[in-house]
C-alpha cells in the first residue's frame, strides 16, 4: 500500500531524512518511532504529499506521490502533530464542512458525521465551539476529521496527545479495530501503546531508519543478558550455597522477605528457567517465584537510539 525509496529530504546543509526505504502492506498498523527531531513527521509530511521530498520518492498505492499528489491526498487520512481545527466553528458544522472538502455526497454526510461522533466519542460536544474543548476532545474532533472521508490509509502523528487514561485505551481500541480494514501509521512516544495496538514497528534515527520489525522480532533481537527472578521458601544461605554448587547462574542480587529468599541470577543467553524447576523439585523447596525479565520495546528503543 506504501513504497518508500530512498526517501531524502534536507532543511539547508540538515537531513532531517537520510535515504530511508520501507514498505507497508494492506491492513498492517505500523509505528512509527524516534526521538524528538529524528525526522518521524517530516517522514509522514513526505508520505502524505504535503512536503516535496529532495530525493527518492513515495508510492502509495502504485501511484507516485510526485505526480499524483491529489488522487494520493483523496486516499489518505492525515492528523498532524498539531491538530488542525478552526477553533471559531461548532464542532458539527467543523465536520460537516471537512466531509463536503473531501467530497463526501451530501446524502452520505450525516451518516459518516453519526459514525465519528460514535468512533471518537465526541457527542458531547457537537454543539459546542472548538475553542472551548479541553486538549483531549479537540484530539478527538481532529481524529474524526482524518477519517470523515472513510480513506483506506491513516497517518496519524501523535493520535493520543492529551488524552486521558481511560481516552488513550478507547483510541487504542480504535485503532487496532481500524487496522483490521484500513493501513494505519501511527507516530507515538508512549511505547506500551505501540506494542499494544502495531503490527509492525519502524525506528527511526537522526534521519535513517535504524530497526522494522514486529515488537516480538525486535525484542528477541535485542535480548542480550537473560536475568531470572528465583524465589523459594528456605533460608538464603542454603540456597545460595545450592546454586553455588549448582554452578549455572550468577547470582546478581539476593532478598529475604520473610521465610522468603528471593535471587535475581544471570546465565548469559541461557534459559535456565527450567533448569531451577527441576533444581527446586530436587531440593523439596516450595517454589514462589520464577520468571524471566524480557528485553521490552523501551530496551530496544534506548539501545537503537542513545547515540
Amino acid at each position: 500500500m506504501i513504497e518508500v525509496r530512498e526517501l531524502t529530504k534536507t532543511y539547508g546543509s540538515e537531513r532531517a531524512v537520510d535515504s530511508i526505504s520501507f514498505d507497508i502492506r494492506q491492513g498492517e498498523v505500523v509505528g512509527f518511532l524516534g526521538p524528538n527531531g529524528a525526522g518521524k513527521t517530516t517522514t509522514m509530511k513526505l508520505i502524505t504529499g504535503y512536503l516535496p521530498p529532495n530525493e527518492g520518492t513515495v508510492y502509495v498505492d502504485g501511484k507516485d506521490v510526485r505526480e499524483e499528489a491529489i488522487p494520493i491526498r483523496r486516499r489518505i487520512g492525515y492528523l498532524p502533530e498539531s491538530t488542525p481545527l478552526y477553533r471559531d466553528m461548532v464542532t458539527y458544522d467543523y465536520l460537516e464542512f471537512v466531509a463536503a472538502m473531501r467530497g463526501v455526497p451530501v446524502e452520505k454526510r450525516n451518516m459518516r458525521i453519526a459514525d465519528m461522533t460514535v468512533a471518537c466519542g465526541i457527542g458531547e460536544v457537537l454543539g459546542k465551539r472548538i475553542e472551548a474543548l479541553s486538549k483531549g476532545y479537540r484530539q478527538r474532533v481532529g481524529l474524526a476529521q482524518a477519517m470523515i472521508h472513510d480513506p483506506p490509509i491513516l497517518i496519524l502523528d501523535e493520535p493520543t496527545s492529551g488524552l486521558d487514561p481511560n481516552q488513550i485505551v478507547e483510541i487504542r481500541e480504535l485503532i487496532r479495530d481500524l487496522g483490521r480494514e484500513k493501513t494505519v501509521v501511527l507516530s507515538t512516544h508512549i511505547l506500551p501503546e505501540v506494542q499494544a495496538s502495531c503490527d509492525r514497528v519502524l525506528i527511526i534515527h537522526r534521519g535513517k531508519l535504524v530497526a522494522d520489525g514486529t515488537p516480538d522480532d525486535l525484542q528477541t533481537s535485542f535480548v542480550g543478558e537473560r536475568r531470572v527472578r528465583f524465589g523459594v521458601m528456605e533460608p538464603d544461605t542454603v540456597v545460595m550455597q545450592a546454586l553455588s554448587d549448582w554452578g549455572r547462574a550468577t547470582v546478581l542480587d539476593s532478598q529475604i522477605n520473610g521465610d522468603e529468599s528471593l535471587f535475581t541470577l544471570s546465565a548469559g543467553s541461557e534459559d535456565i528457567r527450567g533448569a531451577l524447576f527441576h533444581l527446586a523439585v530436587e531440593r523439596g523447596w516450595t517454589l514462589t517465584e520464577l520468571y524471566q525479565n524480557r528485553t521490552n520495546l523501551e530496551d530496544v528503543f534506548r539501545q537503537l537510539t542513545a547515540s
